[in-house]
């Protein structure tokens, strides 16, 4: 496909975007109906998308306004590229149609110190004042961040080597990477990150891929040969094996949907750990040393990953999710033995859904303590991302 087709594809997925069907099943949809399109158009054209719907504001914008649709995107984002759209738009071959007047109107009278500050950093206007309110002086510096794609991160498996050893065998297979500052086992990829699936050091349980923030708050963790550990909310079990990784006594993994859990015993198989499952019967009258509870959240940390949640991402939705954390904050806080250390995460900015979270709970139940938290934000290097770290006094009930 040439550049241009691919934009006009991107386009068409992008309207199915705008209609309320998420990213991912807009592009699985899109390639099923395409299937002459090779794994590199692929590729380039989800790209594209994400590229997009991470500056889905002021692309619209840059494009002149007007009603906002696949194509107005794309113009928008072909002028903010520097690329003149009607060398894009030129209506021939595969290419999208040619700019008609309007459009072509509206993008001579784009004038850039017009543009809202929420729009050049692509925020929605209505969760504004909570970003704001969590990140202070550093919004603007967050929220343009956050327009561009995400790193990828490795998680180096001790049990299985070195860093060194990591470094050493991906980049036979052309695989480029970095330390990682402040964690000692995690590493950047800088090149071919495309191809980290099928290397000998993923698939032999060498590296795992993860966020270098959840890696950061689980290194951070009281850890110890003789721990035992819940992951109350396991999903695929990243935090788990990091977890097993440490070398503790036990780690058994819950989720609400078990079915979330379905690769982590391969997971941990390739890792060369031991993680048990747990049904939530399994756990009744079970206590643990540590319980991790990363629980469901608005994600806003995570918006490199997942654009398109940005925009679903509604304030009665996030007043469920509100309710939610709580429930799960008290149903895993019964699982947390005498002295026990209960870990709260979640990938969201948001102090409504982080520390409010944490000073409601500690208000609701007398004896525990909140022994530290932190927030970190992709100005340190991985996604937005929250973790505290509550004791349980050993007198609590």
């Amino acid at each position: 496909m040439t550049p241009e087709a691919r934009i006009a594809a991107a386009i068409e997925v992008l309207d199915g975007v705008i209609g309320g069907m998420p990213a991912e099943r807009a592009l699985t949809g899109w390639a099923r109906g395409h299937r002459f399109a090779g794994a590199r158009d692929r590729a380039a054209i989800r790209d594209l998308v994400f590229d997009t719907l991470r500056r889905r504001r002021s692309c619209l914008a840059r494009a002149g306004g007007g009603a906002e649709t696949g194509r107005a995107l794309m113009i928008g984002w072909v002028a903010a590229a520097g690329r003149d759209p009607e060398n894009v738009f030129a209506g021939t071959g595969y290419a999208p149609g040619a700019l008609d007047p309007a459009e072509r109107a509206r993008l001579a009278a784009f004038a850039p110190e017009a543009v809202d500050e929420c729009v050049a950093l692509d925020c929605p206007d209505w969760i504004a004042p909570m970003l704001r309110r969590a990140l202070g002086a550093e919004f603007a510096a967050v929220l343009a961040s956050m327009r561009d794609r995400a790193p990828v991160f490795l998680r180096v498996n001790p049990g299985r080597g070195a860093a060194r050893d990591a470094v050493t065998s991906l980049a036979a297979e052309g695989i480029g990477t970095r330390d990682a500052e402040d964690v000692s086992c995690a590493l950047e990829v800088t090149e071919n990150a495309q191809k980290i699936r099928q290397s000998g050091a993923y698939m032999d349980g060498l590296v795992e891929l993860q966020d270098l923030s959840p890696q950061a708050a689980v290194a951070a963790l009281p850890l110890h040969p003789d721990t035992r550990v819940l992951d109350f909310c396991a999903g695929g079990g990243g935090k788990a094996l990091a977890v097993a990784a440490r070398g503790v006594a036990e780690v058994v993994a819950h989720d609400a949907d078990p079915g979330r859990m379905a690769d982590l015993p391969a997971r941990a198989a390739r890792a060369g750990v031991r993680i048990a499952t747990a049904a939530p019967a399994a756990l009744a009258g079970r206590r643990f040393d540590l319980v991790l509870a990363d629980v469901p959240c608005s994600g806003t940390g995570t918006w490199r990953r997942t654009p398109d949640a940005k925009w679903r991402l509604t304030p009665a939705r996030l007043e469920e999710l509100r309710r939610l954390q709580a429930t799960i904050l008290d149903r895993a806080s019964a699982h947390v033995a005498p002295a026990g250390h209960l870990a709260y995460m979640t990938c969201s900015l948001l102090v409504e859904e982080n520390r409010d979270r944490i000073d409601d709970f500690l208000a609701r139940n007398p004896g525990w303590r909140l022994d530290g938290d932190r927030l970190f934000t992709p100005l340190s290097g991985g996604d937005g991302f929250y973790s505290a770290l509550l004791t349980r006094g050993s007198g609590a009930a």
